[in-house]
């Protein structure tokens, strides 16, 4: 899986310099690691960037960076604004093409569980997972299959069926999602016996503070 970003370099580097880059529609970044000859601080275009993160935010990204060519690199940091949750800078670092990295990838579940045919609900605890892998094997997804889940049944990363070339480092016994029980409906008499219960304890509740007032 791969991508591209078009970057320019950039020279600001105090707060009001970096803030006049954000107001004119870009974020400020920089690249660095082994075969680049130094950091580059560099900018790109906002929208560009929030595509980026929405649909390939693991992928390897072919970045044609201001005096060092053609490169590939990953995101590494991504900084954000703790209440507007605005991105405020971005870090990206070069790769070797053949060494194996550690990375995540996203799970698409696909199917119907049987126990979701019979009113259970499918509760999806992790969205992603850890891999590691060669860039060029990092998947789009990894499909999650629920079509033989039965209510009360759940599915762990060590059950997953990975792509060549893709190992999985968290725990495989790790739960990523399950298909719990349908929550019981009460009955017209048990809704009745609350309501009941209800008003006597705020009976009871009106006369202690009448004694209390005494």
């Amino acid at each position: 899986m791969s991508a591209t970003l078009q970057v320019q370099a950039r020279e600001a580097s105090t707060k009001g310099e970096l803030r006049q880059i954000r107001n004119s529609g870009k974020i400020p970044g920089v690249v660095y690691g082994k075969g680049l000859m130094s950091p580059s601080k560099i900018s790109m275009d906002a929208k560009d960037l929030n595509t980026l993160l929405r649909t390939h935010s693991h992928a390897v990204i072919e970045m044609e960076i201001p005096d060092q060519g053609k490169q590939p690199v990953m995101l590494s940091e991504v900084q954000r604004d703790p209440l507007s949750r605005q991105i405020l800078h971005i870090d990206f670092h070069r790769i070797d093409l053949n060494a194996k990295i550690s990375t995540a990838a996203r799970l698409d579940v696909t199917g119907v569980s049987p126990g979701e045919k019979e009113g259970g609900m499918l509760q999806l605890t992790l969205h992603e997972i850890e891999i590691e892998c060669y860039p060029k094997d990092i998947p789009d997804f990894i499909a999650v299959d629920v079509g033989r889940l039965e209510i009360g049944e759940h599915l762990t990363i060590g059950e997953l069926t990975l792509p060549n070339g893709v190992e999985a480092t968290q725990d495989p016994d790790t739960v990523i999602l399950a298909v719990l029980a349908p929550q019981k409906e009460r009955t017209e008499e048990e809704l009745d016996a609350l309501d009941d219960k209800a008003e006597e304890d705020r009976k009871h509740s009106e006369a202690a503070l009448a004694i209390d007032k005494n």
